[in-house]
């Protein structure tokens, strides 16, 4: 996968702030993640309820509150569209009836093998508890949201939701519960998509993400720390924050920001219009900051979900570089270290840091050095222009990367390879 290694303008990327993927129990950046927890009674295997990220399944016991945002005032100019007409006071609610028999929440789990204390270890106190020892099992169980995307049954989530779970459970509006199987789940994207056996459900509408514009109003729903069918509302406060603005940089999404209230538990519920039309899928939130919540857009997440869908598994183009947004920063930056294995010439443009060894990159002939200035013929001048353009193009697929070395500028042709490790 490409990396952008310097923020925006040419600096290194100096956020301490700690990114928090709903349903989660880990810690991401060196800081905590906050979970809520509640303990089981002490029958085999033992059960904990958590939420949980990445196959990561952990407990931390914290009071988390759920806050909710009012939807923004009406009189504001009609143009901005951040909140109903007044003439429509109930619309939130009308929107809410009609889509939320479309969100479901969903119960996932898996049991795993714990060490035994050493108490049972020693042979000495074995005797003294005979076939009553414990089996060294624990169950560990996660809740999330999803959304009914067709209705034949296929429901869309978050990845993170269902990874590493051996049993998913969703459970619709009406109190009915089915079974989910996993049709295929796509870490890069944080996009899941499950199937249950179901017929004539209510499938949601979907938006074009492309479209949005900050001020835009925006209604989560989900089932924010167990609190099923919770709704907030609010706007949609930025769209195309990188995953590395966020703090996630192995993820290749430009996240849409919003003020709608998301906690633990809202991952992988969805993010609605003032149409009622999904917008995204809600999927982080950044610890100890108010107001501040992601989604993937829903134009991704479709592309996605149809990969899924047809073959298990999404594709991610990627040529194996690693980069630096030039500045005239940057570039004496980088010309003042005395081992700097190149010199850099250019003020303005993305830096081709390292070629990874074998990659697509190398095998086009990309050196470490170069300057890319446009692919397929669109100007690039950071390292998320870059990313982007490869996202949206497909593996094997030739790209034309135009280039300065030396002075001189030149095109190489690149056919990007699938991102490893998948």
């Amino acid at each position: 996968m490409e990396k952008d290694e310097f923020g925006r303008g040419g600096q290194p990327l100096a956020k301490s702030l700690a990114l928090v993927l709903l349903g989660a129990g880990i810690t991401i950046g060196g800081q905590a993640l906050s979970a809520l927890v509640q303990p089981s009674a002490s029958s085999q295997p033992t059960a904990t309820d958590v939420f949980w990220n990445n196959g990561l399944l952990s407990r931390q016991d914290s009071d988390t509150q759920t806050s909710e945002m009012q939807p923004p005032s009406s009189d504001r100019p009609a143009a901005v569209a951040i909140a109903p007409s007044v003439s429509t006071p109930n619309a939130i609610a009308d929107i809410v009836r009609r889509v939320g028999p479309s969100v479901v929440r969903i119960d996932a789990s898996r049991t795993v093998q714990t060490s035994l204390p050493p108490i049972f270890q020693d042979p000495f106190f074995r005797q003294f508890f005979g076939n009553s020892q414990p089996q060294g099992e624990q169950v560990q169980r996660g809740v999330g949201s999803g959304f009914v995307a067709s209705a034949d049954g296929q429901i869309i989530t978050n990845a993170h939701v269902v990874d590493g779970a051996d049993q998913v459970q969703v459970t619709l509006k009406d109190g009915r519960s089915f079974v989910g199987r996993v049709m295929g789940s796509d870490p890069v994207t944080d996009v899941a998509v499950i199937k249950i056996d179901a017929n004539d459900l209510p499938p949601v509408t979907f938006s074009n993400s492309d479209q949005l514009q900050p001020g835009d109003g925006a209604i989560a729903i989900g089932n924010p720390l167990g609190l099923d069918s919770t709704v907030t509302a609010g706007i949609i406060s930025a769209t195309g924050r990188s995953s590395r603005d966020v703090g996630i940089p192995d993820k290749r999404v430009e996240f849409i920001q919003t003020d709608a209230a998301i906690n633990p538990g809202n991952s992988g519920g969805p993010l609605l219009n003032f149409n009622g039309e999904v917008i995204g899928v809600n999927t982080a939130i950044i610890q100890g900051a108010q107001g501040i919540g992601f989604a993937i857009p829903i134009n991704t997440v479709q592309r996605i979900s149809s990969q899924l869908v047809a073959t298990g598994h999404a594709e991610h183009a990627y040529l194996g570089i690693q980069m630096v947004t030039l500045s005239p920063e940057m570039k004496q930056n980088i010309n003042s270290r005395p081992n700097r294995p190149f010199t850099v010439q250019d003020d303005e443009g993305v830096l081709v840091a390292q070629v990874m060894p074998n990659s697509p990159a190398a095998r086009a002939g990309l050196r470490a050095g170069d300057v890319i200035v446009a692919i397929d013929g669109q100007p690039v001048k950071d390292g998320g222009a870059v990313q982007q353009v490869v996202e949206q193009s497909t593996v094997g697929q030739e790209l034309s990367v135009t280039l300065r070395r030396d002075g001189r500028e030149q095109t190489l042709t690149v056919r990007p390879g699938n991102v490893p490790n998948q």
